[in-house]
């Protein structure tokens, strides 16, 4: 039996400069599937982030709860993309979270804060509650009370006010080498940090069994309203 995932992700558009520089330093397009070697030196230390695709996690990946259908999913993403306003993350950097790089926000901003709860809580109808297994591989004994209760009400500890934006672009990295690969980083990414980043679209990812690459399913641009077929 398929176990298909889904995800709510924050991701430019597809032809935006960003996805380009990330997917050929992570190896792989999310949108297209294409694969890229440009940066294969760092294969390693890029493959798990290359699974999941360059985004920033919003709603984490769930499977669907049993009275809903894909199509409705796909319907509500659309909407609730449509409703929405465009907006920028004032200014985005280089930063470690623990032991990986991510690009994140210089900042808190309350806005995006406030953006990633409605999502999570939004579309928490679409998701199936999670398996024994989910929940121990998450290791809840070693998250915090705040971030056991996230598990437990919305099926990810990272969310609300444990809720950081990142947009992983490595692995773990030993610590001797993470200067390293900041500069590395920072050199790779120069045109897009120090500035803003707007926050444009919804993406929803799938992973159409457990363990394969996740891909972008549709990508929902915000603040427009879908477009409906003409007249014959």
């Amino acid at each position: 039996m398929l176990v298909v995932r889904y995800a709510i992700y924050f991701s430019p558009a597809k032809d935006h400069p960003l996805t380009e520089a990330a997917s050929r330093w992570l190896g792989r397009n999310a949108f297209s599937g294409a694969q890229h070697d440009d940066h294969d030196a760092y294969a390693e230390m890029t493959e798990e982030p290359r699974r999941y695709g360059f985004h920033a996690t919003l709603k984490a990946p769930f499977e669907l709860a049993e009275k809903y259908s894909e199509l409705d999913l796909v319907a509500a993403v659309e909407q609730f993309a449509a409703g929405q306003s465009a907006f920028d993350i004032p200014r985005i950097v280089v930063g470690a979270l623990g032991p990986f790089f991510a690009l994140v926000p210089d900042r808190t901003y309350q806005p995006l804060q406030d953006f990633a709860a409605e999502i999570v809580d939004y579309f928490d109808r679409f998701r199936a509650p999670l398996s024994e297994t989910d929940i121990a591989r998450r290791r809840p004994q070693n998250l915090t009370e705040s971030q056991r209760q996230n598990l437990s009400l919305w099926g990810y500890p990272h969310v609300m006010d444990d809720f950081r934006f990142h947009m992983t672009l490595t692995g773990r990295i030993d610590e001797n080498d993470a200067p390293a690969i900041r500069d590395v980083l920072s050199a790779r990414f120069s045109e897009f940090v120090d500035r803003p980043l707007t926050i444009s679209g919804l993406a929803l990812f799938i992973e159409k069994t457990r363990g394969e690459p996740f891909t972008v399913h549709r990508w929902h641009p915000l603040g427009q309203q879908p477009k409906k077929d003409a007249d014959p």
